[in-house]
């Protein structure tokens, strides 16, 4: 997929944006061709300058940046020079997304193995050996806890799992 598509489709901008969020999206959004330093990009996109370091640190923390250091021979200081490559972007997002498939389905497989039980006052949740041990009573508000059912939660589960396992097979067949 050429890079220009690759920014326009609606997935990969969506990974970006959970990647490094509204402030740095401009950033992740926009490359510029070849090697720039962070204040030139800042200067560029008209943001703060941590706001450009902190998107830039997270895009090479995910291989999508890369930077070489210059060292000025009068004062010292050193300079970045970034290059963005988003070659991997794809082979990332699979990554991400099986992880997210792995954790829904292990979290589907306890909920489904377990009992709940729930104070309605106070909202909180129990599982049956901390419901027993506290007597079936919120430690918090002294109200008696009532069974939960969450068979909505194990179908909304269970439908992100499935939508989220068939969005995985589309990103791996365009890899």
């Amino acid at each position: 997929m050429a890079f220009e598509d690759l920014l326009q489709d609606a997935v990969i901008q969506k990974y970006l944006h959970e990647l490094v969020g509204d402030r740095g999206m401009p950033v992740a959004a926009s490359p510029p061709e070849g090697e720039v330093t962070d204040e030139e990009l800042a200067q560029k996109l008209d943001l703060e300058l941590n706001n450009v370091r902190r998107a830039l640190f997270i895009l090479y923390e995910n291989e999508l940046a890369s930077y070489r250091r210059l060292r000025d021979e009068d004062s010292g200081w050193l300079t970045y020079l970034w290059t963005f490559n988003y070659d991997h972007i794809q082979t990332n997002l699979l990554e991400a997304m099986s992880s997210l498939s792995v954790y829904l389905s292990k979290r589907h497989d306890f909920e489904l193995q377990n009992e709940f039980y729930l104070c309605e006052t106070c909202a909180l949740r129990f599982n049956f050996k901390d419901a027993l041990d506290q007597s079936f009573v919120c430690p918090t508000c002294n109200s008696k806890l009532g069974i939960m059912n969450n068979s909505k939660l194990l179908d909304s589960m269970k439908n992100r799992l499935d939508n989220l396992q068939d969005q995985v097979a589309i990103v791996a067949m365009n890899l």
